[in-house]
């Protein structure tokens, strides 16, 4: 976040054993009499609603999201890839897959729940390890419709289904493209697997049934950008 977005930093709260890896924020915030402290694990805690908050705590105005405009010209300037999320809301199934996009290069994230939409979750971001500003994000309460909206500007539209038949593994994504990965009990939606220009699946030889949403993205992305990469 202070390397991305550092104007929107509000104030900074860190533990003595991180002292001296925040030393260049921590100057910072004091050039611009911003809120920087050291405090106890207990009031780090009490901050980030959350015992793993590794030292550090960073309040911040809210993250600018991408309209389906923005989105769709990202895409289409750059021949680009992102991937959506078909209501997966377990945020640590959410900062996984941030995380694996930011690894992989990928150009946008689109994040798709029923209304009203809760944007991103603290925990999220904390597990995306910095993911979730190095990724520029889109939104939406209507997957399907903004799907829609995106495969009228050129944009195909690829879903992950383990029932699929054919193997993400050699598969050629055209591109610009958006990977949709579904929720995780039910899979993809109806409606969003109905604006789908195909479904692949991960095989697998084992005996369960599927992946964790978060591992397979991992693989998914890894896949679609084997070519940029």
């Amino acid at each position: 976040m202070f390397a991305r977005r550092r104007d929107d930093l509000v104030s900074v709260a860190f533990s003595r054993e991180v002292s001296r890896e925040v030393g260049e924020l921590a100057r910072w915030a004091a050039s611009r009499g911003m809120p920087c402290r050291e405090t106890s694990d207990g009031d780090l805690e009490r901050l980030a609603g959350s015992p793993q908050h590794e030292g550090l705590c960073v309040v911040a105005r809210p993250r600018r999201w991408l309209s389906t405009a923005d989105l769709g010209d990202l895409l289409t300037a750059s021949r680009g890839a992102a991937i959506a999320l078909d209501r997966v809301r377990n945020p640590y199934n959410v900062g996984a897959v941030l995380r694996s996009a930011a690894f992989f290069g990928v150009d946008a994230a689109l994040l798709g729940t029923p209304a009203p939409h809760p944007g991103l979750p603290p925990t999220a971001v904390r597990v995306a390890e910095g993911g979730a500003e190095h990724v520029p994000l889109a939104r939406t309460t209507d997957l399907a419709d903004t799907l829609a909206r995106l495969r009228a500007r050129g944009v195909r539209v690829v879903g992950a289904d383990g029932r699929a038949t054919a193997s993400v593994f050699g598969f050629a994504f055209a591109r610009p493209v958006v990977l949709v990965m579904g929720h995780e009990r039910e899979g993809l939606g109806d409606r969003v697997r109905a604006q789908c220009d195909a479904v692949v699946a991960i095989p697998g030889r084992g005996t369960v049934e599927s992946l964790n949403v978060g591992v397979a993205a991992g693989i998914l992305v890894a896949e679609l950008t084997r070519g940029r990469t």
